[in-house]
């Protein structure tokens, strides 16, 4: 985990103590958990805690608190915040603001502050705060060995129960060259101490998008290749345009429609050649991020022995109760789950957890399906998203009825000086069920909570208009937008009706 610093030094002490002492088995735990991720944690910790005298065992080989800890959500926020800071005040002229000819950013100090906060958020996922949680923590690297035992660090556990964690992990490039070159990914990316001037960003998704932006930010010249015709190709198409449109403006070079062909070491730099629009060019950049797909972690774990099914692409197979093959082992997570989000992996771990020790004879177990997903990509508008898309519920045969409150007509908007963006909100059509919303907004990550929480509760966009918003905020928006179904329902019959109630008051 380079630099190996002060900050570093007391992560590693955290989530891998080099001193730790594995404890001695019980005789047979009620669940074995294997992966210490978000969804590992949770579980472990949350059935230890429960005050019934469970017996929990976690295993981790790895880093303790997963990627989100590690190389995901904590150190790539951290960065995006630093960016945003550069961003802001190489913006601030329209806002009465001079900024100076050049803003100088530390990178160095940059990914110190980051590796800070990192180092100040670990004790929450250690090796000490499970112990203290009541779970017997072991290091080393967990194996089925029988139909109800895991190996780890040379010693058997038996359990009654096991749950898999272990997660995914950033694919390797199919490009022809990339590994004598290197290569960059989330798992490395943040140990750099110094900015590359020259970033190639390979992947125009969430964890590309967000990365490129930021990177760009705090002062590399950024390209960023997509395979797609346009980035963040899986999102809503409106809010995808005014992300991309930011790009372009910011500066940000994007090649879209693109085939990268192979990269060879120069004296220049690494050269990546690539095809696009039917024609093959080349380009020099100091370092190579990728940033496409995600490959589960199912090595090592022999999960033939214990009849779990799994595919090397989508990871363990389970169903709906996240149950796999075997009826006495769950997963959990990035493993087995299309959802690869650190609240996606903490909302399965109650799920493993009630279907695990409190379903006897598998009454009342939870479901995976049941759950209202929202998540968040993290660019500069943000895009967030809960339930259904448009064309997913086109595709489901539902007739909707889409609302769309723009920006700029929004006062606060008006007054950051973020009009460039919009809450959109679909409704069962002939009524004011919420299918689904997409905001996008700079802080669109913290307002889209209100939409799914109606969702969740069942509260119509009709009964939102009588909650009051306060003033001026952007998520006033989201107001404005049930003020807006609310006048669906004034139809001619209805404005007749209270023409009359007008004169008999």
């Amino acid at each position: 985990m380079p630099p190996m610093d002060v900050y570093n030094q007391k992560l590693i002490a955290n989530v891998h103590p080099s001193d730790w002492v594995n404890p001695t088995p019980v005789e047979c735990y009620d669940l074995v958990v294997i992966g210490s991720g978000t969804a590992g944690l949770v579980t472990a910790k949350g059935a230890a805690g429960l005050g019934v005298g469970l017996k929990v065992a976690l295993i981790e080989k790895h880093l303790m608190g997963g990627d989100c800890l590690n190389v995901g959500c904590v150190p790539s926020k951290c960065l995006i915040r630093s960016a945003r800071a550069a961003a802001d005040i190489r913006g601030s002229r329209p806002y009465g603001i001079v900024p100076p000819d050049q803003v100088t950013v530390d990178f160095p100090a940059v990914m110190e502050r980051m590796r800070k906060v990192r180092a100040q958020i670990s004790p929450v996922d250690s090796a000490a705060g499970a112990a203290k949680a009541g779970v017997d923590m072991f290091l080393g690297e967990g194996t089925f060995t029988g139909p109800n035992t895991v190996s780890v660090a040379g010693q058997t556990l038996r359990f009654k129960k096991a749950v898999i964690c272990t997660g995914a992990r950033a694919v390797k490039p199919k490009i022809e060259g990339i590994e004598a070159v290197g290569y960059l990914t989330n798992e490395t990316v943040f140990s750099l101490t110094e900015s590359p001037q020259r970033l190639a960003v390979i992947g125009g998704g969430p964890i590309g998008c967000e990365l490129a932006q930021a990177f760009h930010h705090l002062g590399s010249k950024v390209v960023l290749f997509h395979r797609g015709s346009h980035i963040l190709n899986k999102e809503d198409a409106d809010a995808a345009e005014i992300v991309q449109k930011q790009f372009i403006e910011d500066g940000i070079q994007l090649v879209l429609s693109s085939q990268l062909k192979r990269v060879v070491q120069t004296a220049a730099g690494k050269e990546i050649f690539f095809e696009s629009g039917g024609h093959e060019q080349s380009i020099i950049v100091d370092e190579i991020l990728a940033g496409a797909g995600r490959a589960p972690n199912v090595q090592g774990l022999n999960l033939e022995a214990v009849g779990v099914e799994y595919d090397a692409r989508h990871g363990v197979v389970v169903n709906d109760n996240l149950q796999t093959t075997n009826p006495k082992i769950y997963a959990a997570g990035d493993i087995c789950m299309n959802w690869k989000f650190t609240h996606a992996a903490d909302a399965a771990a109650r799920i493993v957890l009630k279907n695990t020790l409190f379903s006897p004879f598998g009454i009342g177990k939870y479901k995976l399906s049941d759950l209202v997903m929202p998540w968040v990509t993290f660019t500069d508008p943000e895009i967030a998203h809960v339930g259904l898309y448009e064309h997913e519920a086109q595709d489901q045969g539902m007739d909707i009825h889409t609302i769309k409150i723009l920006f700029d007509d929004v006062d606060r908007a008006l007054a950051d000086g973020e009009e460039d963006g919009f809450v959109k909100i679909h409704l069962k059509k002939g009524s004011d069920q919420v299918l689904g919303a997409t905001i996008v907004a700079r802080h669109a990550g913290e307002m889209i909570s209100e939409i799914t929480t109606a969702m969740v509760n069942k509260v119509g966009l009709g009964s939102m208009a009588s909650v009051i918003h306060p003033y001026p905020t952007q998520a006033d928006a989201i107001k404005r937008a049930a003020d807006g179904y609310r006048r669906t329902l004034l139809t001619p019959l209805s404005i007749k009706f209270l023409g009359i109630l007008t004169k008999l008051s």
